[in-house]
């Protein structure tokens, strides 16, 4: 199976690098590989791979930065998506492409269903959500894959400092005595390595084209998971419980984020996956 995989160079891209290893990959970033070129250069671009599969983890993830650069934003995770859907359609391809659990409003107490509608609050969770509307109008052969809260060992491109939680947490205990953590917002934390594989599962097992959540089973607080990650290195932190509107920031986030798996295998728990995070 020969695949294409835009994004290859991030923190999920990393990993899918890794799982799809034993089989014909071609990596696509930036500054060679860009999403967002026209059309014509794209699909030609795309023609001279001739790939069976593309994995598109490109995507703007800035969630802070996306209210003032709206406009590059929803070029990437929406507009580039359109394009994209097109050029598989075209050829042939089978595209699988990754969203978030930012698509929704965090009301739904019991968390989203993978037919859920989804209803954005924040520019950044507006674009993808966006990208998925342009994905099942101009797609065919696809899977939309959603995640959440994801960690994973390369850096986040297109972050501050390219830390995941994980890793900003460690990197604030080597400086604060004290550290406020918002307790009052809920999700599912996945390891890349995990969503990788999940994704490799899904397309192996050739599953009904559609919507998909992978991610780490067990929900759990920003809080919590800090303070799981402090326990598992053996590190004494006074982790202090904020609520998210006492948080610095001025973008509206999803309270509860959870997502539900209905369609695949469970992963392990969130638990299991970051001890082993922590030990790479």
């Amino acid at each position: 199976m020969r695949l294409l995989i835009f994004g290859a160079g991030g923190m999920l891209g990393h990993d899918l690098v890794n799982a799809f290893s034993d089989e014909d990959i071609f990596v696509a970033d930036l500054p060679e590989w860009d999403i967002t070129a026209d059309y014509e250069t794209l699909k030609n671009k795309i023609s001279e791979v001739k790939p069976e599969v593309i994995i598109n983890a490109a995507a703007f993830t800035d969630v802070e930065g996306a209210e003032e650069k709206k406009d590059i934003c929803f070029k990437v995770n929406a507009e580039a998506v359109t394009s994209l859907s097109k050029i598989c359609k075209e050829l042939d391809i089978l595209l699988v492409h990754i969203s978030t659990e930012y698509v929704f409003d965090g009301l739904k107490q019991e968390g989203y269903n993978e037919e859920d509608v989804t209803k954005a609050i924040n520019i950044y969770g507006q674009s993808k959500e966006q990208g998925e509307k342009n994905l099942i109008e101009n797609g065919d052969k696809y899977y939309l894959v959603r995640s959440s809260w994801l960690f994973g060992k390369a850096p986040q491109q297109g972050k501050p400092r390219g830390l995941n939680f994980i890793e900003k947490m460690i990197e604030l205990s080597k400086t604060q005595s004290s550290i406020n953590v918002v307790n009052d917002q809920f999700g599912k934390p996945t390891f890349t390595k995990d969503l990788a594989h999940g994704i490799k599962e899904l397309i192996k097992a050739k599953k009904e084209y559609g919507i998909y959540h992978i991610i780490n089973e067990g929900s759990v607080s920003w809080h919590d998971l800090a303070k799981e990650t402090f326990k598992l290195m053996g590190l004494e932190v006074d982790l202090k419980p904020i609520s998210y509107k006492e948080y610095d920031s001025q973008i509206e986030r999803p309270t509860n984020s959870v997502l539900n798996n209905n369609k695949l295998n469970k992963l392990r728990t969130w638990q299991e996956a970051l001890a082993e995070y922590i030990k790479l």
